[in-house]
């Protein structure tokens, strides 16, 4: 899981990253992003979040996600129409829900969980892994020494 933000330089080296291990791990790999925008020093990131949670809303989240962080130099509000427009988006039902902030809470419970987690800054990440029962401790070991190896 990461906590990132669509104008930081440093997500946008981890969103590469991520990219690779995506491709090396298939379905190995299970990636969640959660929004941590700093409009203090990013003061298109939280739009741009909004842009992608809209573009979710009609099925293209991870899409938009890609094109954020791909151009993340040109996240103005006519940028973020040309993405939504060249992903085949409803751009009149994407405008409405960034005008009606209609993403801004789920956006919001991702920052205080980030705030709640302690998280200062982006990008940061937490890897986690499942293990159910302890009867056979094993597996969980070598999990653990394969998520280290990576």
């Amino acid at each position: 899981m990461e906590y990132g933000d669509y104008q930081c330089s440093h997500s946008a080296q981890a969103y590469t990253t991520i990219n690779k291990l995506r491709l090396e791990l298939g379905d190995r790999f299970c990636f969640i992003f959660r929004h941590f925008p700093q409009p203090e020093i990013h003061p298109e990131s939280f739009k741009a979040a909004e842009t992608a949670e809209a573009a979710g809303s009609q099925g293209k989240f991870w899409e938009m996600h890609s094109m954020l962080f791909e151009n993340q130099q040109e996240l103005s509000d006519g940028n973020l129409v040309e993405y939504a427009a060249s992903l085949n988006l409803d751009i009149p039902r994407l405008l409405r829900e960034l005008s009606d902030c209609l993403h801004r809470d789920r956006i919001q419970e991702d920052i205080d969980s980030g705030i709640e987690h302690g998280v200062g800054r982006t990008p940061t990440f937490f890897i986690g892994i499942r293990h159910e029962g302890t009867q056979n401790l094993e597996p969980l070991l070598i999990q653990i020494l394969e998520t280290i190896s990576i």
